[in-house]
């Protein structure tokens, strides 16, 4: 089975008043984290989608570590980002499934990617999701089969009704920390503290 990665790196950070994704978090960016992690997993390919400030995120990372690309519709929402990558990684890279991650969960690390493909593989189910706060939510692993409905999101809908949609063929990894996500200047100083 091929895995790719969609990094979703795209927001305007509207709450947080400048660019989550540079955003700093033990001496790294944020955005940094999340390439690293994506970087260092089992996956087979890697996507970054980045949208608002692009120019000014693209300066905070070496361009050549990660394969990235622009949204220009990222206004439209998150599903934007979501069909820019999986087309992308659809074009050039032909995976069997796909794990979307965002850039602003900054415990999200090589292994609990490593574990939502071990478990894909061991369960054999169509939905990996990452389970916290009593919900699921991402990093999340769709196979092919979801590909279509992923490609037809609109507006700032995320993957997560996909997987409600399909509980027969879900199944989640606890991932508690997966709760801590980047919205606004009191959420960096209370993960600084």
């Amino acid at each position: 089975m091929k895995t790719g990665i969609i990094i979703l790196a795209a927001g305007e950070s509207s709450r947080l008043g400048y660019p989550k994704q540079i955003a700093q978090f033990k001496g790294k960016t944020l955005l940094q984290l999340a390439i690293d992690a994506a970087n260092d997993s089992k996956a087979d390919k890697r996507v970054l989608v980045l949208g608002a400030f692009r120019d000014e995120i693209k300066k905070t990372f070496p361009g050549a570590s990660i394969p990235n690309i622009p949204n220009p519709h990222f206004q439209k929402g998150m599903s934007s980002s979501i069909k820019i990558g999986l087309e992308y990684m659809l074009k050039f890279d032909k995976p069997d499934q796909v794990i979307i991650m965002l850039c602003d969960q900054p415990f999200v690390d090589a292994k609990i990617l490593n574990k939502l493909i071990a478990t894909q593989k061991k369960e054999g189910k169509g939905i990996v999701a990452c389970a916290y706060s009593k919900t699921i939510g991402v990093p999340i692993l769709f196979g092919e089969a979801y590909f279509k409905e992923l490609m037809e999101l609109t507006g700032d809908e995320g993957a997560k009704n996909i997987a409600l949609a399909h509980e027969d063929d879900l199944v989640t990894v606890s991932f508690p920390k997966g709760k801590v996500d980047i919205d606004t200047e009191e959420d960096l100083r209370d993960l600084n503290l």
